[in-house]
């Protein structure tokens, strides 16, 4: 008896320090390859995000990126936390080059993705990742639309009334585009790249 006692003390104090070092268990917490994997996800919505092209004719300034994607398939896997690590680290090489367009691509990434994620994480189904996706876009556009009004002014020597008048024919047609993509893709894909992460 004293012998068993003194074993399951041994193997508790062990998994105890297994979990410490790891930085945290494997129920959704911090651990070494959770890191790692968020690092994978960094690097790869950092990659994503130079591969810009116009989306509507006769507005070529206003290009998509795929790096939402990678935020919303993060979001998905691991959680809020995730999606929001992501689409803020995701973007910090074109911080100092473009401060004010990387701001708001963070803030319309942000907008999606965590929403998105908060959703699938009550309701973790394709219904609820399809709810999920639809309630990050309308935030994300509202987020978009606001964002423009307010940041685009400063750094593109507009005033706010010709941003405005660009919503409806430019950055309405353009913003649903790009998250109508984004919703689509991470829809088609979040489950089967999930399911491999979680092996």
């Amino acid at each position: 008896m004293s012998v068993s006692s003194h074993t399951d003390t041994h193997s508790t104090s062990a998994s105890s320090v297994s979990s410490h070092a790891t930085g945290v268990a494997d129920s959704g917490r911090w651990s070494t390859r959770r890191i790692a994997v968020y690092a994978l996800f960094v690097a790869l919505s950092m990659a994503v995000s130079f591969i810009e092209f116009p989306l509507i004719p006769g507005v070529p300034w206003l290009k998509y990126d795929p790096s939402g994607i990678v935020s919303l398939v993060a979001g998905f896997a691991y959680g809020p936390a995730a999606a929001a690590i992501v689409s803020v680290l995701g973007f910090v090489p074109h911080v100092f080059a473009d401060p004010w367009g990387s701001l708001m691509a963070i803030a319309v990434a942000l907008a999606m993705s965590v929403p998105a994620a908060l959703v699938y994480r009550r309701m973790r189904t394709r219904r609820g990742a399809l709810a999920g996706i639809i309630v990050g876009a309308v935030v994300a556009l509202v987020m978009a639309i606001i964002g423009n009004l307010l940041v685009t002014p400063i750094y593109a020597h507009m005033t706010v009334e010709q941003v405005a008048a660009m919503i409806v024919p430019a950055l309405l047609p353009f913003n649903l585009a790009k998250l109508a993509v984004h919703g689509v893709v991470t829809f088609l894909i979040y489950k089967p790249i999930s399911n491999l992460l979680h092996r």
